[in-house]
Formats: C-alpha cells, structure tokens, sequence
C-alpha cells in the first residue's frame, strides 16, 4: 500500500520517512511489505490509511493545484484526512491523534467482545426490528449508514452471530460479518472516547473557513475547533452518517467528487447513493496521472 507512490514521487517518500518517526516503528515497511495480519490491526492500519491517503494529497497538490476542495469529507477515521485536507490540522498532530484513536480502539476492544457485520438489501427500519429481535439484552444496533441497501450493525459478538442468522428472515440479501477488533461506534467504545477526548484537548485545531468539512455524526457542517473535538469524540460511540452526508453535498451543489486514498469503496458507495454522481477515484499512481492538466 502506497509503494506505487514512494517509489515515484520524492514528496510521498519524505511524507512516509516522517510518519517513521513520528509512530516510532517502520510504517513504511509494514504498508509495502506487511505481514498482513499486522497491517490490518486498528493499531497500525489507521496510521497507514491516513499517511497513504496524505501522500496523495501532496502529490496532488504539487501536480494540480488547481484542485481546491469545496468541502472534504472522510468516513470515520476518513474524517481526519478530510480535516488534514481542508488544513485545519498538521501532518504530524494529526497522525499522532490517528495513532493515539487506533490505540485506543484496541484497547476498548480487547476490554469486551464486540464484532460488527453489515447487513446488505435491508431499510433502516428492517434493520433496527433485526438489531432489537437479535439482541436479547445485549448490545446491537445500526451504526454505519453507508448507502442504500448497505447499513454496518455493531454490538456484542453473540448478537452480533444471532443477527446474521436471522438477517434472511428479514429479507435481507446477505450479512457479511466485517474483520473488525470491536464493536466500533457504540458504547462500547466510550473508554477510547474518553482517551481521544484528552488527546484532541491538548492539539491544535484550525476553525473551519473554506474548505468547508462535513461531520459524520450529523451531516452537518463543522463551524469551529470546539465542534470538531467533539464530533471527533462522539464518532467512536456514535453512528456514521455517510448516506446523508453524501446527500446534503448534493443537495447543497457540489457535482464533482474525488475518492482520495486506497481503495475504490467510497466511489462505489457513491454509486449506490446517487448513479449519476460523477466521481473520480484517485487510489493509485496511475489514476492520478491519468488526471488532465
């Protein structure tokens, strides 16, 4: 992940050096050479997310400065290159806050036995019926809205196991359980809350002008630091709203969206929200070149 870029571009090479000496350990080594295992732990995969994701901002940057976002938006962890984009954090406070979250996840999650599975060809009502029959007094409920047809549960391993058995029965298309450490963005996650809220205390944190960057937890877009310490906080025990917040950018006008970072799972998220959406999807070397000047 990201070799592409380093091998390529000086800038990307020297945003990954950094990144070493910032996480203290050989992130670079990990991303391009794993074990995979180690790779997809929460500890280390948000630090890479985010770096990987920050290079191709750089080489961006310096290929086409005439891209300038409107509004940025990132899911989930997302949410801290979105704010690293729009420049209301630095390279090194936010990847210390990304490391630090990571951390902190891991250690919510090895503290109890969550899981999540997403639950595919089902309404938000139908979901939330599944959650409350399946759960049995134990956490479960919806907490990603990704798309239409495709909302992410999260609770307890049981319910969790107990809510895939039965998903059928609701008419759903299938429930595929995520590789995941926790039940992420439930209560579950309130002693990393707790932990990130003191980190994000002591980081500065521009207030937002333009861009402009959209919260997770409501759709709504941030109007200070305060704002986003707190939206940053309330994410990790709160659901992540990425259907509507796709739909208030559309409704609000914007008609060209770029998917920066690994992978292509926000662009085909797009699609599911609104087919006509233009989208462009940035996640390698490649595509950014193929970028008309």
């Amino acid at each position: 992940m990201g070799k592409d870029l380093v091998q390529r571009s000086p800038a990307a090479a020297a945003l990954f050096e950094k990144a070493n000496n910032i996480v203290g350990y050989d992130l670079r080594g990990l991303c391009f050479d794993g074990p995979e295992e180690q790779v997809n732990a929460t500890t280390v995969s948000q630090p890479a997310i985010f770096v990987v994701t920050a290079c191709m901002m750089e080489i961006l940057k310096q290929n086409h400065p005439e891209l300038k976002p409107d509004v940025t938006a990132g899911l989930s962890m997302g949410e801290y290159s979105a704010l690293y984009a729009a420049g209301l954090m630095g390279f090194e406070d936010a990847l210390r806050l990304v490391q630090e979250r990571g951390r902190a996840m891991q250690a919510a999650a090895d503290a109890s036995t969550g899981s999540m599975v997403s639950i595919l060809g089902l309404d938000e009502g139908k979901v939330r019926a599944l959650c409350q029959d399946a759960a049995q007094d134990e956490a479960l409920e919806p907490v990603n809205f990704n798309c239409p047809g495709q909302i992410v549960i999260s609770g307890t391993v049981e319910a969790c196991r107990r809510a895939e058995q039965l998903a059928e029965s609701y008419g759903a298309m299938k429930a595929v359980p995520l590789a995941v450490a926790g039940a992420f963005h439930t209560s579950m996650m309130t002693p990393a809350a707790e932990q990130l809220k003191q980190a994000l205390a002591e980081c500065p944190i521009q207030s937002p002008t333009e861009p402009k960057v959209i919260a997770n937890i409501n759709a709504e877009y941030y109007t200070d630091a305060d704002a986003i310490r707190d939206g940053l906080v309330r994410q990790l025990v709160e659901p992540i709203l990425w259907h509507k917040c796709m739909e208030r950018l559309l409704a609000d006008g914007i008609e060209e969206f770029y998917e920066i970072g690994p992978g292509r799972v926000l662009t085909g998220l797009m699609k599911r929200i609104h087919r006509r959406a233009k989208v462009i999807n940035l996640s390698t070397w490649d595509a950014m070149q193929q970028l008309q000047k």
